[in-house]
């Protein structure tokens, strides 16, 4: 029988093509499929329905819109071993769970989901009045297992994107938040060494004064919560969630005077 040698340039196409394909060309194609689905239903004008009144005998679209607008980030850790698991996660249907963007340790982003598409990332939270988070924020996951320290690389590679996303969705400072402040109590992340003050510094989040006020004798910390966004139905909780991002070094659900202190001067920030 007659062998047939492959060329060396062939050969190495043939390994090197098998080697560098995409591990989620078949989420991709998913994600590709599910757009076009939403884009054609975009596309299509509002139909002439009866609601109950009179019947238009004609559509009419208005020629003034643009695309909902996110207003909110929140910062999630991922709560997993890997980045690669992470993405893994988001990439299969059965988890129902997703987030815009996914930042590995070493800095690398993965864009995983048009900003203006709504993400399952925030779940049953609530932030002021705002009871649907998802559909109007972006959601962050940081490759973190909930115990350790961030890398430098990984919150960098954070401020730069956070800087785009500000400027292109004209974000306000004090809608950079965390998971654990809209769902106090289900939700602890990011976790205690994520470093808010820095974000803060940076034009991300409020964060309080080094020299405070004294604070009256009759200043309500469960009602200055409430003004700065907190859900206090569960007091504690809410206690916990404000602590874990303000405070840090102590996340009991005890309110000191400092804390307080920290209260009044974030009401005074939020401009409330």
């Amino acid at each position: 029988m007659k062998k047939y040698i492959l060329p060396a340039f062939l050969l190495f196409s043939i390994i090197y093509s098998g080697c560098s394909s995409n591990p989620y060309a078949a989420s991709n194609r998913i994600y590709r499929k599910q757009a076009k689905d939403l884009a054609r239903s975009l596309e299509a004008l509002p139909p002439v329905e009866n609601y109950g009144g009179k019947v238009p005998a004609y559509q009419v679209g208005t020629v003034n819109l643009n695309l909902r607008k996110p207003n909110y980030v929140i910062i999630h850790h991922t709560a997993q071993n890997s980045c690669e698991q992470t993405l893994k996660t988001f990439t299969l249907q059965r988890t129902q769970v997703s987030a815009h963007y996914v930042i590995c340790k070493d800095g690398t982003v993965h864009h995983m989901l048009n900003d203006y598409f709504r993400a399952w990332h925030a779940g049953n939270g609530r932030w002021g009045n705002n009871t649907d988070i998802n559909s109007s924020s972006i959601g962050i996951e940081l490759d973190n297992n909930g115990f350790e320290s961030f890398a430098d690389s990984q919150i960098e590679s954070l401020l730069q994107l956070l800087t785009v996303l500000k400027k292109k969705h004209n974000i306000p400072v004090g809608n950079f938040i965390g998971h654990s402040d809209i769902a106090p109590g289900r939700k602890v992340d990011p976790n205690a060494n994520f470093p808010w003050q820095r974000l803060s510094e940076s034009g991300f989040g409020h964060w309080p004064d080094s020299v405070l006020d004294t604070v009256p004798s009759a200043f309500n910390s469960v009602h200055a919560l409430r003004m700065i966004g907190y859900h206090v139905k569960d007091s504690v909780a809410a206690i916990k969630a404000f602590k874990l991002h303000f405070i840090q070094t102590d996340t009991s659900p005890v309110i000191t005077p400092r804390d307080k202190a920290v209260l009044q001067n974030l009401v005074k920030k939020t401009g409330l």
